[in-house]
């Protein structure tokens, strides 16, 4: 009787014990997927920093080509300053509202500086000044970081999503405070291809 006891105890300790251990397994994976979404984050908002920065000195070297469209400046410079003043922070990644406003902003700072490349292409002086044509690859090179920074960033949200979202890390996670993040999507009429003229 003494034995049957003992063996009980053992079997509950043992069932305890392991549930305990996967649990900490579990949540440590979430905690290293959660970091792994951050960094990726990080290197977006970098990225776009990088962006920000290029954007004052191709300005300045349009504003030096004479005759060149002051709205167009404008439109770069206020797209540039309402991209930097929206701060979203990693605790905001759930937010799908937050960080669409920030896609939003970045989206209209990218077809300014679109529309000012184009402009550009109309003044032959200012296309061939070695200033401007480095400033340009460099925009160039930024734009396909920031897409390779997106991509990463939603390959390390649907990692962290799915972990989150299955059995037993969805239990895990719930009593643990770890919530979906929200992913880049494409812009609204992305789906539509654009038109291109030759005048």
């Amino acid at each position: 009787m003494r034995s049957t006891g003992t063996l009980v105890i053992l079997f509950i300790v043992l069932v305890v014990g392991f549930a305990g251990c996967a649990g900490c397994g579990t949540y440590n994976g979430l905690v290293s997927l959660e970091e792994g979404v951050e960094q990726a984050w990080g290197n977006v908002e970098t990225t776009y920093q990088r962006r920000a920065d290029l954007i004052p000195n191709l300005v300045s070297t349009v504003q030096g080509a004479a005759d060149f469209e002051r709205e167009t400046l404008e439109s770069v410079t206020n797209a540039r300053a309402r991209a930097t003043s929206i701060n979203l922070s990693v605790d905001d990644l759930g937010d799908a509202e937050a960080v669409q406003e920030y896609m939003a902003a970045q989206s209209a700072l990218g077809g300014a500086l679109g529309r000012l490349i184009a402009v550009a292409e109309s003044y032959p002086q200012l296309t061939a000044t070695a200033a401007f044509r480095d400033l340009q690859a460099q925009l160039e090179g930024t734009e396909n970081r920031i897409n390779v920074a997106r991509r990463d960033y939603n390959g390390a949200v649907r990692t962290y999503n799915t972990k989150v979202r299955q059995f037993p890390g969805s239990i895990i996670a719930s009593f643990t405070g770890f919530e979906r993040r929200t992913p880049f999507e494409a812009e609204a009429g992305a789906e539509t291809a654009p038109t291109v003229e030759f005048n």
